[in-house]
């Protein structure tokens, strides 16, 4: 197991429902993520893809 990952819990259990649950709180503790990234995230997990895959080119560095 790498050193980021050595304190974080594993959850292999649970239903969808309590896994998307948990992955929901992760997400809001993640409050260093540039909120751009975040929001690409939400449209993938609303399943609005064109969009999040427009605001990820977006993301894109340009050199």
């Amino acid at each position: 197991m790498d050193s980021f990952n050595a304190g974080a819990p594993r959850h292999n259990s649970g239903t969808p429902a309590q896994r998307r649950r948990l992955l929901e709180l992760c997400w809001q503790h993640e409050c260093d993520i540039d909120p751009m990234i975040l929001r690409a995230r939400q449209l993938r997990h609303q399943g609005a893809w064109p969009q999040a895959v427009c605001l990820e080119q977006e993301l894109l560095p340009l050199f």
